[in-house]
């Protein structure tokens, strides 16, 4: 091979701190095998100075020949081989940009190792973008999706403040993204899901202690969108009982546990903590998701379910909304349900009281 590209999982271990075993696992099984001139790419989203004080290290030890990674100009190849950066960037379910439209972003260790990972990526990418080093472009991955995440937190605050004050939040960002400059739409929901969004403010987070610094706006994100699970439960409890019902017994169908609509990923989902909590509180829970016809055990789950099918919900004290995929027919559950919780205002336009936005 002459290049070779790491994409292995970066999660959060216990104790919500970084895991790059699979990073480190795979640099050991890469380096006997290394050879002069091969380019070696991590594209896993992790800390500024992974590439350049945990992977490179490990190849240069590993490999058995003496064989280092080029770091100067002068890098003539011989007895080296040069090592990049480029970060994955993906949007699931998302069909209105071309994979080749999509600039990448690379950061070498040296400028050679820049030009030819410029060069790799550029026969698949219609622009790739250069940055100054590894560091720099694992920076970027990181603000991307910490941009996502700190103002989700914020729209899901607001969404709370809303609820209490009586305001519909989707029509007020609706209003809001009317603004031709100066604002983009997010919005708000059960949590967030997924392996970068709700993973990687984590992953700077703990690398900034390095640098005796703390990252309050980031950290206080995160425990906003940790909570949204807990609001979730607590909405479906409040409605029951405006109904005269417990939710310690009550019948709840969770409709889709995919952490987005139309995707078949449940990696960090909300819905595996809210049916979690709603056992632990006495529900009998069901769910229904056309991805999934079984959840079993998972790296901080096990729930061992079947897929319920959707063919009457009016055995149910609750139907809840939690991935609003576009297989439901909302408008027939809600005419059906005894009472439905959307959490995703996905059924918008349809009125009843039996249903619950929160």
């Amino acid at each position: 091979m002459d290049a070779i590209i790491i994409c292995v999982p970066t999660p959060l271990d216990e104790y919500r701190e970084p895991d790059l075993s699979f990073i480190t696992n795979t640099a050991r099984a890469i380096a006997p095998h290394l050879r002069a001139g091969q380019l070696v790419v991590l594209e896993s989203t992790t800390y500024p100075g992974t590439t350049e004080e945990v992977l490179v290290p490990i190849l240069e030890e590993g490999n058995g020949c003496g064989l280092k990674a080029a770091r100067d100009t002068t890098a003539n190849g011989e007895d080296e081989f040069f090592v990049a950066f480029s970060p994955e960037r993906e949007d699931p379910g998302n069909d209105s940009i071309a994979r080749r439209d999509i600039p990448k972003v690379v950061g070498g260790l040296n400028s050679q190792a820049s030009e030819l990972a410029a060069t790799l990526y550029g026969t698949i990418f219609n622009r790739v973008v250069p940055v100054s080093s590894p560091a720099v472009a694992e920076m970027t991955k990181l603000l991307e999706n910490i941009y996502r995440c700190v103002n989700i937190a914020l729209v899901n605050e607001l969404k709370l403040l809303s609820l209490r004050m009586g305001l519909d939040i989707w029509e007020v960002i609706n209003a809001a993204s009317t603004k031709p400059f100066g604002f983009q739409p997010f919005y708000p929901g059960p949590g967030l899901g997924g392996h970068c969004i709700p993973v990687d403010p984590y992953y700077l987070s703990w690398k900034a202690k390095a640098w005796d610094f703390q990252t309050r706006f980031i950290e206080l994100a995160g425990e906003i969108n940790s909570s949204m699970p807990y609001h979730v439960v607590s909405c479906v409890s409040r409605a029951l009982s405006q109904q005269r019902k417990a939710l310690n017994g009550a019948k709840v169908l969770v409709l889709g546990v995919a952490y987005k609509k139309d995707i078949d990923d449940l990696r960090e989902s909300p819905a595996l903590t809210i049916i979690e909590l709603l056992q632990k509180d006495g529900a009998e829970v069901s769910y229904n998701d056309p991805y999934f016809p079984f959840i079993g055990k998972g790296r901080h789950y096990d729930l061992q379910m079947k897929c319920t099918p959707v063919d009457d919900v009016s055995k149910y004290d609750c139907v809840l909304i939690v991935t609003d995929h576009s297989d439901y027919d909302y408008r027939g559950i809600a005419q059906h349900a005894s009472l439905v919780v959307d959490t995703r205002n996905a059924t918008r336009g349809i009125h009843g009281d039996n249903i619950v936005r929160c």
